[in-house]
């Protein structure tokens, strides 16, 4: 089959390559026959072996730079197949599995989990003590066809696109859990940072759908005209002061930072009196420094936030689709496509300070 494939981390080694051995099918697993897939963040870390966006110079993108030494993020089985993030045709499946069948649409949870550990029993498969993300720790799906256990399968009504099918397992189900996590209530007031990032798009909509007020901060101004959002904040320079102004001082009920480090002030600064604090992204680095009279003296909440589970999943799943059923279409903004044997410039877009939405990989034709 078709794929892309490292033998050793950096972007210098990514080929694709016509000869990857297909994917063995065991009796629980299922084979998917990839539709598209969508480039994350996490593929960077993945190929790069660093867990951040690496600068880039001023109007240069450049990829093929060397990776670490030792690698930040290493990945399992080497030669490795990444692509945490894909959607497909059940193509055929193993003697054991009832919850598919062959021709059905279908996404991944993408989580390897081991299902008997403390943290899998109280059913956080994504906090399993041996596990870790599809694409890290085992093949992704950056190729023709995937080999997945049943268990990871869900199926993906004929009301939700490709382009939400394939936007649902990391983008939706972080975002989904995040606010879950930070207990989102009606007529909170989310702010947002990165609001017109993979997460961010759909993190808008589905706060707009609980009925809290979302506050972007972004450039794009389709995050708002498009996507629902109430406010938006495009001068970085005074996020702190517009928040303040939006609120009648109040500030923030929820801030979702997923850009790391860069953002840190901003955003810890604009929480509220008992406001909670939400992360689960360090693309610009992870180190900061945490004034702990504030965080005790509003009662603040810093919550790391890690993907979810498979019940989480399955609500986003159903939301979606109810959501579309009524007339209220989720929507995601896609900036380009590309085909397989053009990933080298789909990371570029990735990575492109000007992206407007997502960057997909047609993988085969439906």
């Amino acid at each position: 089959m078709r794929a892309a494939i490292f033998e050793k981390q950096g972007f210098e080694n990514l080929k694709i390559k016509d000869d990857v051995q297909n994917p063995e099918v065991s009796d629980y697993d299922v084979l998917i026959k990839v539709i598209s897939a969508g480039l994350n963040p996490i593929d960077y870390y993945v190929i790069s072996g660093y867990r951040t966006i690496q600068q880039q110079k001023e109007k240069e993108i450049q990829l093929k730079q060397k990776a670490p030494p030792t690698s930040e993020l290493p990945t399992n089985p080497l030669p490795h197949i990444p692509g945490a993030e894909f959607a497909g045709v059940v193509e055929k499946i193993g003697s054991h599995v009832r919850t598919v069948k062959k021709g059905d649409r279908a996404t991944i949870y993408n989580r390897v989990f081991d299902n008997t550990c403390d943290m899998c029993i109280r059913g956080n498969e994504m906090l399993c003590r041996t596990g870790g993300i599809i694409s890290v720790v085992n093949n992704g799906g950056f190729s023709e066809y995937v080999s997945i256990p049943e268990r990871n399968v869900f199926k993906i009504p004929d009301n939700i696109d490709w382009n939400i099918s394939v936007s649902l397992p990391v983008s939706g189900l972080t975002a989904f859990h995040a606010l879950k996590e930070a207990q989102l209530k009606i007529n909170d007031s989310l702010l947002l940072f990165g609001a017109s990032g993979n997460t961010g798009m759909i993190a808008v909509q589905l706060a707009k759908r609980m009925a809290s007020r979302v506050i972007a901060v972004s450039t794009k101004k389709w995050i708002k005209e498009e996507y629902g959002a109430d406010y938006l904040i495009t001068d970085y320079n005074r996020v702190i002061d517009k928040v303040k102004e939006i609120t009648n001082a109040k500030m923030a009920d929820i801030v979702i930072n997923s850009l790391g480090k860069d953002t840190w002030k901003d955003s810890f600064s604009s929480i509220g009196i008992n406001g909670r604090w939400i992360s689960f992204g360090t693309m610009t680095g992870s180190n900061v420094e945490l004034n702990i009279q504030e965080l005790y003296s509003k009662q603040i909440k810093l919550i790391g936030s890690n993907g979810g589970n498979r019940e989480d999943f399955r609500e986003l799943i159903e939301f979606v689709s109810y959501s579309n059923t009524i007339g209220d279409p989720f929507k995601i903004k896609v900036w380009k496509r590309f085909n397989l044997e053009n990933i080298e410039q789909a990371f570029k877009a990735l990575i492109d300070k000007t992206r407007e939405g997502r960057v997909l990989l047609d993988i085969n034709k439906e």
